[in-house]
């Protein structure tokens, strides 16, 4: 192998890459940096576990830096399943803190005219629509297919999937389970989580192993049916899916563990939040690893919540990684005496 050569991994993460430019919640611009749900998510796993390292399976353009794909495996990420196509892709993404916790994807050039500072080259033709991951049930350009994993992914038995087209965490599952396998989790993309769709819903978790959505998103879809969470949860777990994690933000977790009828609340833990970008996704990546490492749903949560934690207080995907050693398991350890069995 070459320095940038990586072992095959065990656990992917299917998902986005995205160019992020956005405004702090005290007025401070970060322009063109890496993102995506895919790149934090797998950035939650490696909180935890670096051998073998995780996989990342997306699409990307010819425009994407091919700077940031070598130094995310320098980081430790295995890019083996980043698709490049040979065209442009439009993959920023812009939005705006209004404070530590709200962000909002509106138009730049008022907001950068608010802070006074000059909208950046780099978004004078931004659309935030081309960014849209779409609910329609049809393949799009960026959909995935069986045949967009490599050859060294074949090998791994465990798969989130992070937000993505409705038809891709359609399909996707069930391939995969046919490939062998044998853990699978899905954050569903707000996009589809809409009424519309509330028929198609079983279909979608049947089958997996942990379906975590926020619970804006579950309301939304449950929106003139069910206003208690855990009677949603239930139903879902009633179609044939394990686990159901409701991600509530900075009132923590709800876990619902379907195949033992029992509940938990989990608080987040009390970070000190610089920027939530990632956060979410961060915890579904620890999740994964901590589910991989004790296969009990309730301490994946702990784990997936302690990498969002670390995610929240710093800026840019990787300065999670760079966290005192010892203070994942300290985290951990503090967490395990605030949870509630309901």
């Amino acid at each position: 192998m070459t320095d940038l050569d990586l072992p095959a991994p065990r656990v992917i993460f299917a998902g986005a890459l995205s160019r992020e430019f956005f405004i702090t919640a005290d007025d401070q611009p970060v322009l063109d940096i890496p993102g995506g749900n895919a790149l934090y998510a797998a950035v939650g796993y490696l909180v935890w576990d670096q051998d073998p390292p995780p996989g990342i399976l997306t699409k990307v353009g010819e425009n994407y830096p091919q700077s940031w794909l070598d130094d995310f495996t320098r980081r430790r990420v295995n890019v083996e399943g980043v698709k490049i196509l040979p065209r442009a892709v439009d993959l920023r993404k812009f939005y705006t803190y209004t404070d530590k916790m709200t962000r909002v994807e509106d138009q730049p050039m008022s907001n950068f005219a608010r802070i006074g500072r000059p909208l950046p080259k780099a978004l004078l033709d931004y659309d935030p629509e081309r960014s849209n991951l779409g609910a329609e049930k049809g393949a799009g350009a960026r959909s995935l297919r069986k045949d967009d994993l490599p050859g060294s992914y074949r090998s791994a038995t465990t798969a989130h999937l992070c937000p993505l087209d409705y038809h891709t965490h359609n399909l996707l599952p069930a391939i995969l389970r046919q490939m062998g396998f044998t853990t699978i989790t899905l954050d569903p993309a707000p996009e589809y989580m809409e009424p519309t769709y509330y028929g198609d819903l079983p279909g979608l978790v049947t089958g997996l192993t942990a379906f975590m959505p926020r619970e804006e998103d579950l309301r939304r879809i449950f929106r003139g049916l069910e206003v208690d969470l855990w009677k949603m949860a239930a139903e879902i777990g009633s179609c044939g899916c394990q686990v159901v994690v409701i991600r509530r933000g900075e009132q923590g977790q709800l876990l619902y563990d379907a195949d033992r009828g029992r509940r938990w609340e989990i608080p987040a833990y009390p970070a000190r939040v610089h920027n939530p970008t990632g956060a979410g996704d961060a915890f579904c990546g620890g999740f994964l690893a901590g589910y991989q490492r004790t296969y009990d749903p309730l301490e994946a949560v702990l784990y997936g919540n302690v990498s969002s934690s670390l995610v929240a207080e710093g800026e840019g995907p990787f300065y999670a990684l760079d966290a005192l050693p010892g203070l994942p398991q300290a985290r951990l350890e503090y967490l395990r005496g605030s949870v509630r069995e309901v």
